[in-house]
């Protein structure tokens, strides 16, 4: 097959209706497009039946997370020139994902056209099996006990080793508070840990939960500081034996508990305050209510909430919200994103007095770009203790979730509420900036 980079960059102008923005290499060594623009490799013709059999971003992932196709050079650089193009187009409330669209589009003779020549290109067969590291599609109720552990079993059960690789000694899997760019990733993330201590005005001996505690940093920064008595809470059976040998290690197992439960398993209230980092995206939509009035319930009066969730734009009909498929299937199985004045309404119709939001999108985009240079820097190490598939999930998602927190196409906020009792006594700061422990 002569020049099918010449054929697949024509092909994709047409579909698109615009200049395709990398260059290609395809599996005959030929070259087309741009040059010294990132290279779109493409290794084998069978990337191209995977696109045919899945138009779109699922169809494109899984030939990523297959190796059958690559980027060479920027990484970053080429998922930036390519998203407005191939996945998405614009403002945040009317972007659509334009190749599947178009390919979809089977009514009309360009687009058939278009199919003919793809299949020409792609050669007879049928389409591959999806990659090993693809989530199983599921079937049934959304949001059960059940269902819920296996999802956050996918994502977090994939060794304890490999997350050291790419969260570093911190380990803590969420945005860092970056007092500057030059700031080391452990000082912000000691720093955002901090951060949220002194918004819930932490005091000794106080009952603090950490809802989604992750391998246990929160409840040990809180702990060692400022002398509380924590339980944390996970449903990833990995992260909780982690966690538990940390804080044995501390010497802090009368003050620190890492439980495997969900939050709707807890009965053991009431605590002064409650921290959810991270966590809320895995609730999803119809179960946030519920989430919400829980963690209402164990609190004390007066207690806090620091709700740290990131949030995604909202669209002009709520009811076209659908869930990203690459990281539905390789990521965050069955998780949801909300605008955050979304979350807020949510809070206050539990019973919460919100009392102040941060926006830290940037600060995410700068998380970001430390854990992949993490996964860079040890990559074969990240290949060895996992899949090479799972490691190139890992880099696809972070780099893109990077730009994505860079161009505002997501968010991140940390929201902190107060179940305020009757009295109307908040006990929080007058000035919000001002955090530290109310008179």
């Amino acid at each position: 097959m002569a020049d099918a980079a010449g054929r697949l960059t024509a092909l994709a102008e047409e579909v698109l209706g615009a200049p395709l923005p990398v260059r290609i290499r395809a599996w005959d060594h030929s070259e087309a497009g741009p040059p010294g623009a990132p290279v779109l490799v493409i290794r084998h013709r069978r990337a191209l039946r995977r696109l045919l059999y899945k138009p779109g971003e699922l169809g494109l992932a899984r030939g990523w997370v297959a190796g059958d196709i690559d980027v060479e050079g920027d990484l970053y650089q080429a998922l930036d020139l390519m998203a407005g193009l191939i996945w998405e187009r614009g403002t945040p409330a009317r972007r659509q994902p334009v190749l599947s669209t178009a390919l979809a589009a089977v009514r009309d003779p360009r687009m058939r056209a278009a199919g003919r020549e793809l299949l020409s290109l792609a050669g007879a067969g049928l389409p591959p099996a999806p990659p090993r590291e693809e989530a199983p599609k599921s079937h049934g109720p959304l949001h059960t006990l059940r269902r819920d552990k296996q999802a956050i079993s996918h994502h977090y059960d994939v060794g304890n080793d490999f997350y050291e690789l790419v969260l570093g000694p911190s380990m803590v899997y969420s945005c860092a508070y970056w007092e500057s760019p030059e700031s080391t990733l452990e000082q912000a993330q000691y720093d955002k840990l901090d951060l949220v201590c002194r918004k819930l005005g932490l005091e000794a001996d106080q009952r603090l939960l950490d809802v989604g505690c992750g391998w246990g940093s929160m409840v040990l920064h809180a702990a060692r500081e400022y002398g509380v008595r924590a339980v944390g809470i996970t449903l990833s059976e990995e992260q909780a034996a982690y966690g538990r040998k940390r804080v044995a290690e501390a010497g802090l197992t009368d003050r620190v508990e890492i439980r495997v439960q969900d939050y709707r398993q807890i009965h053991d209230g009431p605590y002064d305050a409650i921290s959810s980092i991270g966590m809320a995206e895995h609730v999803g939509s119809a179960l946030y209510a519920e989430y919400a009035a829980d963690l209402h319930g164990l609190l004390k009066p007066g207690g806090r909430l620091l709700n740290h969730q990131i949030a995604r734009r909202p669209l002009l009909d709520e009811e076209n919200y659908q869930v990203d498929e690459f990281i539905d299937r390789y990521v965050f199985p069955d998780g949801e994103l909300a605008p955050v004045g979304r979350t807020v309404a949510q809070l206050e119709e539990a019973g919460f007095e919100v009392r102040d939001v941060e926006a830290l999108r940037e600060h995410y985009a700068l998380t970001l770009r430390q854990w992949v240079a993490n996964l860079e820097r040890h990559w074969k190490e990240a290949v060895r203790l996992t899949t090479p598939g799972r490691a190139r999930v890992w880099r696809l998602y972070m780099a893109a979730s990077a730009l994505s927190f860079e161009r505002n196409r997501i968010g991140v906020n940390q929201v902190l509420a107060v179940r305020t009792p009757e009295s109307g006594t908040s006990g929080t700061p007058l000035r919000m900036r001002q955090w530290g422990t109310a008179s």
